[in-house]
């Protein structure tokens, strides 16, 4: 291990400086493959997003016009989220005759939006 004393008046890190360079070195290596993972984020950052997509957890698959009526949006602005979500892979759609049904690309999204949703609520009973 390398390490140096720094002088450090935040109790949050740590007083010495010292890491794994085994650990840094294997991880480093990796690293570069979140690259891209940011943009889920990024789309499920935004709340009338992340409400549709909450929304398309609850059911399988829902028209522009319920997701409209279900986050208190015209049916333009539904499709435009609607459409970044399909672009950024999260969501998929389908028509049939003049109705466009949406529902989650897969259930890797489907988790990823249930887990926060857990984990925002354990959060809330512990007081955070």
């Amino acid at each position: 291990m390398s390490s140096e004393k720094v002088t450090n008046l935040s109790k949050d890190t740590c007083d010495t400086f010292c890491y794994d360079e085994e650990k840094v070195t294997r991880i480093r290596a990796k690293i570069d493959q979140v690259s891209g993972v940011e943009m889920i984020f990024k789309a499920l950052s935004d709340a009338t997003r992340l409400k549709i997509a909450y929304a398309l957890t609850l059911e399988k698959e829902l028209c522009v016009c319920d997701v409209a009526n279900i986050i208190g949006a015209t049916t333009a602005t539904a499709s435009h989220h609607l459409r970044l979500l399909r672009n950024m892979g999260l969501a998929r759609y389908r028509k049939e005759g003049k109705m466009v049904f949406y529902s989650l690309e897969d259930d890797h999204v489907r988790q990823l939006v249930s887990i926060a949703m857990i984990h925002e609520q354990e959060g809330i009973r512990h007081g955070r």
